[in-house]
């Protein structure tokens, strides 16, 4: 499934009308922090946390935000070897 653009700084894998107001909330005030990398990734386990949105991936530059990982770290992610490439990605 390709990401759906919620706003120039964030990228979800999951359609917008799936996620819960209070986490798109929470995505978008974080994604408009001055250290965001590019953008904010939010995958399909995405829902509201304390610290930031679990689910969501939040790439930063020259920044630390330590309630961005969460007790349940991979709790709905796998890694899965596929035949796509790095080439393949977006």
């Amino acid at each position: 499934m390709p990401p759906h653009s919620l706003s120039p700084n964030v990228l979800s894998w999951v359609p917008q009308e799936q996620i819960e107001e209070v986490a798109l909330q929470q995505i978008h005030s974080l994604s408009e922090m001055p250290f965001i990398f590019k953008h904010v990734a939010v995958m399909p386990d995405c829902h509201f946390g304390l610290g930031a949105t679990v689910g969501s991936c939040i790439p930063t530059l020259r920044a630390i935000i330590p309630a961005a990982v969460g007790v349940d770290i991979g709790c709905g992610m796998i890694a899965a070897k596929t035949s796509m490439s790095r080439a393949d990605l977006p």
